[in-house]
């Protein structure tokens, strides 16, 4: 009964390892998808300042941020393809932690079943104890 005790707790540290691991997975893709989202941010705001120049431009400088926003927003649309991909891996990695607790709260439920039955196999042995000791009281005096 011990050993059972003793294995479903190695269990449950596992188990809680695994899930521990998989919440800091979440939180580390949560974070890479939270800061290609701050730089697509940043990526519009320097495309829109591009062109709140003071006075007049000359060609040569007008074509030269046609071409730089030209650029921003094809990197923009590249940092969405990165952003749609972070956010399907923040999902699967948000699902591989409600399994890994689920897991984990299995591993602790069948852990305290196994402490329960051992504490009530340890009950009933002291419970049967004094009927087993006047048992032997009677046939030592039958004898």
């Amino acid at each position: 009964m011990k050993g059972l005790v003793g294995r479903r707790q190695r269990v449950l540290r596992v188990r809680h390892v695994q899930h521990a691991m998989a919440v800091a997975e979440t939180a580390r893709a949560r974070d890479e998808a939270n800061g290609i989202a701050y730089n697509i941010e940043r990526l519009g705001k320097v495309r829109k300042e591009l062109f709140e120049t003071e006075g007049l431009a000359n060609g040569a400088s007008f074509a030269a941020m046609q071409e730089l926003a030209t650029r921003l927003e094809q990197a923009g649309r590249q940092l969405d393809g990165a952003l749609y991909d972070a956010k399907k891996k923040v999902e699967a990695h948000e699902g591989l932690t409600i399994a890994a607790n689920r897991e984990k709260e299995i591993a602790s439920r069948l852990k305290e079943r196994a402490r329960a039955e051992l504490e009530e196999w340890r009950e009933n042995k002291l419970a049967a104890l004094p009927r087993y000791r006047r048992m032997q009281r009677s046939q030592d005096n039958g004898s």
